[in-house]
């Protein structure tokens, strides 16, 4: 008699973990689709990095659910990611999707994820159809809207009083945004545009259009070049010369995970040329400044926008299944978690737009050296204080 009343209540448990979900499911599993191959795992590898060194700071745990990433090589090419991404939800049915650096690969998943009823968290692609009118319930970006950054680049550049651009972009759509969010917010006059090929076979030689930009006679040159051919401008640009004539102005170009290979060719003429960011090494928070030091010590480096956003991915999830109890089961609950983005986020307090892209602050940034001669970016000015993108406007949430 007394051996049936102990074991009752271990039975009893054992039974309600087969009807209450819940009980039943031990961990959270996050499907991460980056790129590992090809050129751009200089990226993906960053984010990958950040994504362990999150959960290493969460240790392990999102309240009482153990966190598992399966990660995804989406390849650089839409039907790669989108079959990723299929994996995930259907296969593995994870519980949340995140990760994305390409927008022509996030355009092409997005649906596979959202249509699921599964929570999406853009971990830096911010295209500006999802932002407007194709936006979802269900998607959640922890980066910027691509217009943004660009935006905040023209504000600086009137600023600076800088009269006259000569813009040079690859030709898909983040390129397309890039190019169209600079454009609106700058004062002076275009003097010349270039959208180059793209994709896994992406142009490097940048000679004829570097040519065509100094002969413009523009005051400045602003370039969005991403990944492997951001180098590849950054090297050819120093090499002719152009950094006393034609002043270089960047998004998504120079950072941490360039910078150390152009100081390492000694390609100096980048030192001084200005950025626009959300984010900054040296953004004074207790988070970041977690996240940037146990990156450096884990990692013997910097880390980038690209990682500092994959970290904020995982601790925007982890609050939102601590918040629901652990009911990962409830997309509602999980949304309305979200939206309060409830997180210590690296980039300080944000607040999330209709749309799911956050509100927040961008900076000019510069690159110099630090105390150990390290070349890095440094805040120089606030342009934007709590933007919100212009395409929520279309977004009917």
């Amino acid at each position: 008699m007394n051996k049936k009343l102990v074991t009752l209540p271990a039975l009893v448990l054992a039974c309600s973990s087969f009807l209450n979900p819940v009980l039943a499911e031990e961990s959270v599993k996050i499907g991460f689709v980056t790129t590992l191959t090809t050129g751009g795992a200089v990226i993906g590898n960053d984010m990958k990095d950040a994504v362990e060194l999150a959960v290493e700071h969460l240790g392990g745990m999102a309240g009482d659910k153990k966190i598992e990433i399966l990660f995804e090589d989406d390849g650089f090419k839409p039907e790669i990611g989108k079959q990723a991404t299929d994996k995930l939800v259907k296969q593995d049915n994870v519980d949340f999707v995140a990760g994305y650096i390409w927008s022509h690969v996030l355009m092409a998943s997005f649906k596979s994820v959202v249509n699921a009823d599964k929570i999406l968290v853009s971990a830096n692609a911010g295209p500006s159809a999802i932002a407007g009118k194709l936006c979802n319930e269900n998607f959640f970006s922890t980066s910027w809207q691509n217009n943004q950054t660009p935006m905040a680049m023209g504000e600086l550049l009137n600023a600076k009083g800088v009269k006259s651009l000569y813009v040079m972009a690859p030709n898909y759509a983040a390129g397309k945004d890039m190019v169209a969010g600079v454009e609106s917010t700058f004062k002076g006059e275009i003097l010349g545009r270039d959208l180059t090929k793209w994709g896994a076979d992406a142009q490097l030689d940048f000679s004829a259009e570097l040519a065509k930009a100094k002969a413009s006679g523009a005051e400045g040159l602003y370039v969005f070049y991403p990944g492997k051919a951001g180098g590849a401008f950054i090297k050819q640009y120093t090499q002719a010369g152009l950094q006393d004539s034609l002043p270089l102005y960047t998004v998504f170009t120079v950072d941490s995970i360039s910078l150390p290979k152009l100081q390492e060719a000694g390609l100096d003429g980048v030192l001084g040329s200005e950025m626009t960011q959300f984010w900054s090494p040296d953004l004074d928070n207790d988070q970041n400044r977690k996240f940037v030091s146990g990156f450096r010590e884990k990692y013997s480096r910097y880390p980038s926008f690209y990682a500092a956003q994959a970290y904020d991915s995982i601790n925007l999830i982890a609050s939102a299944v601590v918040a629901t109890g652990g009911d990962v089961s409830d997309t509602a609950a999980l949304r309305a978690a979200m939206m309060k983005a409830d997180y210590p986020s690296v980039r300080g307090p944000y607040t999330y737009g209709n749309n799911h892209m956050p509100i927040q602050n961008f900076y000019g940034r510069t690159v110099e050296k630090d105390a150990d001669g390290n070349w890095t970016t440094v805040i120089s000015s606030t342009v934007f204080e709590n933007h919100q993108d212009p395409f929520a406007a279309d977004c009917k949430l």
